[in-house]
């Protein structure tokens, strides 16, 4: 039977000890996949502590996708890197809970430089507790009625300041629209510009928003990205009188758009009566230089939709996103047949205008800034120590993610191949392009918020390990 000790740690959560003992030991193979783990009332009585805590790490084990819970049978470890179904845990379970003599499945652990993923242990769990708490007791008298389609009134008029001060956006709050994620964004998107069915498009860009576009029936024009950005030149040669950008950290490049290129792509805007679409989604981390404001901040001529998430900042099990129409936009909306979908539900939107209103959200956002500055640099100080000229580190001056090129005459599958047998998970992000790719050497994308430090020089190494033979010198 698998053991916790639980040290006196100071400041540290009794919750949040168990949790990260269980977790590694998962990640290490000292508990092995399908294995049984002690019950709730076993380890409360083995370490001497309520139940309230075991019960809150073993939530988080469960949403992490560390365990499973089976009804009348208790609780499975699982390696969510192992690759082995659902139905083969649950296989392994019955197994056991017959008592058949069943070998545990061994796997190595895998290291996931995920570039979508943010820090877990940094979400602040017992204030967000606290602010949900919060808001049932506040606003208890309008739980039983429908809110606002466009979002809570006073968690738009927090986001309308904090959006002025953080990134220089300029809005009153019933510009805004609080929805599901940028889908629910790009769906009303697609309404108001259903007469005009051209939009160009960041290449490489994010599928899925693109994809969004092309299931409303609008044709993408491909544009290239480069050192600056998107061309300017190119949108200028099209038809199209839409565009959408991400250029505070380009993605998935990594490239960062320059004044003087916001400046001649709203300049192309004003003057053929276009749209921008500004998408932020990682705008409040920048490492290298000062912080360049939002496309929105200089736009003096309406001429910028910006779109905003709270799914890098905070966590993107949230699903809230936030979007803000230029006054013309908005009006044409409200003026026609189109009905919201829906908000997200009011509970949680209360509560994260309490976590706004009361400085949680800034105090937040300094915390991780600075915890994805060290691990940021970690990242780049081990590629250059490992790897040395051999792979060249772009994109790295924002955003929770880099681009490396590999100097190397091998694909990108073999690469990413060769680090999965290591078990190490990169990412080549070949869905992002339209066209068909011509880069002289292969381009791969490594994430470190989701990361620990620990992890990345294990990972690093094991990239090193897996990749030399195939380095050009």
């Amino acid at each position: 039977m698998f053991e916790i000790l639980i040290k006196d740690e100071q400041n540290i959560p009794i919750y949040l000890t168990v949790y990260r003992h269980l977790r590694d030991a998962i990640r290490n193979g000292e508990i092995t996949n399908g294995m049984r783990l002690p019950s709730i009332r076993s380890l409360q009585m083995q370490l001497n502590i309520s139940k309230t805590p075991i019960e809150t790490a073993f939530q988080m084990l469960i949403a992490e996708g560390y365990v499973i819970s089976k009804p009348r049978s208790g609780f499975y470890a699982i390696n969510p890197q192992a690759i082995l179904p659902t139905k083969q845990y649950e296989l392994y379970a019955d197994q056991e809970i017959k008592g058949i003599n069943c070998s545990p499945i061994k796997s190595k652990p895998t290291i996931d430089f995920d570039p979508s993923a943010v820090d877990p242990h940094s979400f602040p769990i017992r204030t967000w507790n606290k602010m949900l708490k919060e808001a049932l007791e506040n606003f208890s008298m309008d739980i039983g009625k429908y809110g606002d389609p466009q979002g809570e009134s006073k968690l738009r008029a927090a986001l309308a300041d904090y959006l002025f001060n953080a990134r220089g956006v300029r809005c009153t709050p019933e510009q805004m629209i609080i929805g599901n994620g940028i889908a629910d964004s790009i769906r009303i998107l697609c309404h108001l510009f259903n007469n005009n069915s051209r939009i160009a498009f960041e290449e490489p860009g994010y599928n899925l928003v693109r994809q969004q576009f092309i299931m409303n029936g609008f044709e993408v024009l491909p544009i290239q990205v480069g050192e600056k950005g998107i061309s300017v030149n190119d949108i200028e040669v099209g038809s199209a009188k839409l565009v959408y950008i991400t250029p505070s950290h380009q993605f998935p490049t990594g490239c960062i758009m320059p004044f003087s290129e916001r400046e001649h792509l709203l300049k192309w805007a004003i003057t053929k009566d276009a749209f921008i679409i500004e998408d932020d989604y990682d705008g409040e981390f920048r490492y290298i230089g000062k912080s360049i404001p939002s496309l929105q901040s200089i736009d003096e001529y309406d001429r910028v939709i910006y779109i905003g998430t709270f799914s890098k900042v905070f966590t993107p099990a949230l699903r809230m996103n936030y979007m803000v129409l230029p006054q013309k936009l908005l009006t044409k909306l409200k003026e026609s047949s189109y009905e919201f979908t829906s908000a997200p539900s009011r509970i949680t939107q209360w509560a994260m205008f309490s976590f706004i209103e009361q400085g949680h959200w800034y105090r937040h956002i300094r915390r991780v800034r600075k915890l994805y500055h060290k691990k940021h640099h970690k990242l780049i100080e081990l590629i250059q120590e490992n790897f040395h000229n051999r792979i060249k580190v772009t994109g790295q001056n924002a955003g929770l993610h880099i681009q490396i090129t590999v100097n190397t005459n091998q694909s990108t599958e073999t690469l990413i191949k060769s680090a999965a047998d290591e078990g190490i998970n990169v990412y080549d992000f070949k869905k992002m392009w339209m066209t068909k790719r011509t880069d002289p050497f292969p381009k791969l994308y490594l994430g470190f918020a989701g990361v620990s430090e620990k992890d990345m020089e294990k990972g690093i190494k094991l990239l090193k390990k897996a990749w030399l033979p195939f380095l050009l010198k």
